[in-house]
């Protein structure tokens, strides 16, 4: 029997819905006795320590009964997906506009393939980014000049994206 991670967020969504949390990323890392089933949580007033605790009692208990996870042993760690958050669904893009994120294009986009700055729009599967209003750029820019740059990037284009956290 394969490990399925869709019958594993499965669960996990199922488990999740009950509590008011939403299943932000699952994977399976490591081989062997070293396994590790991640789950990210998260909810909109941020995840406590014993929401995390709860959902892996009950998770993990349901994945035993069941047997999801095939072979010896594995660890399983419940968390929060952390400030600086990945973003890869459609919700993610859309629940964060107007916040700063780091990402990386599959391939290079005006020369480059690692940007930063504040997502303004997430529409059709498209993304705008400000890259006016990244901290590097600024930097780099006279104070007396502006430089406008957006950029607009297909979701399929992107490789990797994160929040960049702001404080």
């Amino acid at each position: 029997m394969a490990f399925d991670v869709e019958q594993v967020r499965a669960i996990a969504d199922g488990v999740a819905g009950s509590r008011g949390l939403e299943v932000v990323d699952v994977e399976l890392r490591g081989g062997g006795k070293a396994r590790m089933l991640r789950v990210f949580i998260d909810k909109q007033a941020g995840v406590t320590h014993e929401d995390c605790a709860e959902f892996s009692r009950e998770l993990g208990t349901i994945l035993d009964v069941e047997d999801v996870v095939p072979g010896n042993s594995y660890l399983l760690e419940v968390s929060s997906p952390g400030l600086d958050r990945k973003l890869f669904r459609p919700v993610d893009f859309e629940r964060f506009t107007g916040s700063r994120i780091k990402l990386t294009t599959r391939a290079p986009l005006n020369g480059n393939r690692h940007f930063e700055g504040k997502l303004e729009r997430f529409e059709n599967g498209r993304l705008t980014l400000d890259l006016n209003d990244a901290r590097k750029l600024r930097k780099k820019a006279p104070s007396n000049e502006t430089v406008a740059q957006k950029l607009e990037i297909d979701l399929t284009d992107v490789e990797k994206a994160n929040l960049v956290p702001e404080f």
